[in-house]
């Protein structure tokens, strides 16, 4: 098995995932947060495949976001200098209600929430940029061209 990597396909579920086997000698110690025996798990979406897709309201993401408790943790098998950073899974849960349930949060949901919400401040930022660009000759300011950073201070 070493070296290996696999595939297996949801069933029906539009997604696959693909983990590669661990190098011979290694022994899992139960650090994979419920993943077995897979180090690098990848999940890829199949356009063809998917269901029940809808646009997500990027600023309602975000807001719950704000709101998502964040601590530093660690895994009760696991060395007491090791930290981690994130939400539980509860809480993930009673926020957004992704996932097949409340005990652990998909990578392919983190990465979701995670990339609506950069898009939704982005948006943000923009519409910002924007309304300041428009104060600008108000001020005597030039307005910097589009695309450029304005200038440093």
């Amino acid at each position: 098995m070493r070296g290996t990597s696999w595939w297996s396909r949801g069933q029906g579920r539009g997604w696959l995932t693909r983990a590669r086997a661990r190098p011979r000698g290694t022994r899992h110690r139960g650090d994979t947060a419920g993943l077995t025996s897979a180090t690098e798990p990848e999940t890829i979406a199949e356009t063809i495949a998917e269901t029940s897709t809808a646009a997500e309201n990027g600023f309602a993401v975000l807001e719950k976001v704000l709101a998502l408790p964040v601590s530093t943790w660690r895994y009760s098998w696991e060395e007491p200098h090791v930290r981690h950073l994130g939400p539980m899974a509860q809480d993930w849960w009673a926020a957004f209600g992704l996932g097949g349930s409340d005990t652990t949060i998909a990578c392919a949901d983190a990465n979701g929430v995670a990339l609506v919400s950069i898009q939704a401040l982005h948006r943000r930022l923009a519409e910002l940029q924007r309304r300041v660009d428009a104060l600008a000759p108000q001020r005597g300011e030039a307005v910097p061209p589009e695309g450029n950073a304005p200038p440093a201070p």
